[in-house]
């Protein structure tokens, strides 16, 4: 069941509902009662710039574009690759990114709408080479209408390298999903994610990373912040198979509640089937530290300058991460203008 099932067949019955249990938290069968018609061949002449700045733009509008991207083995490169929506549609597609051995690819990944009312779901295979390395930076910035899903699914080979960050506001129902294959071997994984909610958006992250092999490394931080009546969600799921020695993994999701009506909702999961293992997760959901607020309006910063200051503290540890500095850039403003900080966090 996915929703690009449901989009190609016009049954609502291939929606992923509450009683999948990796979709409890994000119903899409019960939300969506009708799909918006399939999308049309549309042209690209009024499509505004996008968010990140590079040498190389890959375009997608409403699905349509290029389907694959590959970068030659010992080639380095910066692609900003735009999924942008026009109109109230429906439609999926899917992208293939590989890179050959020895390779470096930056993926600015952006989402972008201009309707309140589309459904998408988009699919990436992704496969990074021996020694390949790959960080990929995904702001989502749909519509607070839109109904997304995202799914990047990773095959790592031996010494290649995934450094990911997700930044989203989320959207009416979007989930944003990454499984990685992980083969030990020196390998190494850094996911990591940003939710900034308000009013009744929604956001799921999702991850599972499946260690199969001995000696590869996961690191995870993901943290958020839902106020009004909006609801996020993480799910983070390592899996250490048999035979995985030596595999080293933390994750980490923490998460501030600014509202009584707004929801967080929590599962992160470690399988360890192995013995030779260092792997350890933590979760945590609270309000804003008052004492720090109280010592900050104690020297003159007005409680919501306070406020939008310690949060995006909070968030700051998370993009400071991102390797690319102008993707970094990016991040900090997007986040400053979301929480009604300075530009400088």
């Amino acid at each position: 069941m996915s929703l690009a099932r449901a989009i190609e067949t016009g049954d609502l019955a291939e929606l992923p509902s509450r009683r999948d249990e990796d979709w409890r938290w994000t119903d899409l069968r019960g939300l969506l009662r009708t799909l918006p018609p399939k999308a049309g061949p549309l042209a690209a002449n009024s499509i505004p710039a996008g968010p990140f700045q590079a040498d190389e733009e890959v375009l997608v509008i409403n699905g349509q574009g290029p389907s694959d991207i590959h970068i030659e083995a010992g080639e380095a490169r910066v692609i900003a690759l735009r999924l942008v929506s026009v109109g109230d549609v429906a439609y999926a597609c899917r992208l293939n990114v590989s890179l050959g051995e020895g390779a470096a690819l930056t993926l600015l990944e952006s989402y972008e709408s201009s309707a309140d009312g589309h459904a998408a779901e988009i699919d990436l295979e992704v496969a990074v080479g021996p020694g390949a390395r790959l960080e990929r930076i995904v702001l989502a910035g749909d519509a607070a209408g839109a109904v997304l899903v995202s799914c990047a699914d990773v095959g790592l080979s031996p010494w290649a390298s995934l450094a990911q960050t997700v930044l989203t506001c989320g959207a009416r129902r979007q989930r944003l999903e990454t499984r990685v294959s992980h083969p030990g071997e020196g390998a190494a994984v850094r996911l990591d994610g940003v939710y900034l909610l308000a009013d009744q958006r929604h956001a799921d992250l999702t991850t599972v990373v499946t260690h199969a092999g001995a000696g590869g490394a996961t690191e995870q931080l993901a943290k958020g912040v839902a106020t009004d009546q909006a609801r996020g969600v993480f799910q983070g799921r390592i899996v250490v198979a048999p035979g995985a020695d030596r595999t080293n993994a933390r994750m980490g999701h923490h998460a501030l509640i600014l509202s009584d009506r707004a929801e967080i909702d929590a599962k992160p999961e470690l399988e360890i089937f192995a013995d030779d293992v260092s792997c350890s997760h933590g979760n945590t959901v609270g309000a804003l530290d008052e004492a720090a607020l109280f010592y900050a309006q104690q020297r003159g910063v007005p409680e919501p300058e306070a406020r939008a200051m310690l949060t995006a503290a909070f968030v700051g540890e998370v993009i400071d991460r991102i390797e690319f500095e102008g993707a970094r850039d990016v991040a900090r403003r997007w986040a400053a203008q979301r929480l009604g900080a300075s530009d400088e966090l």
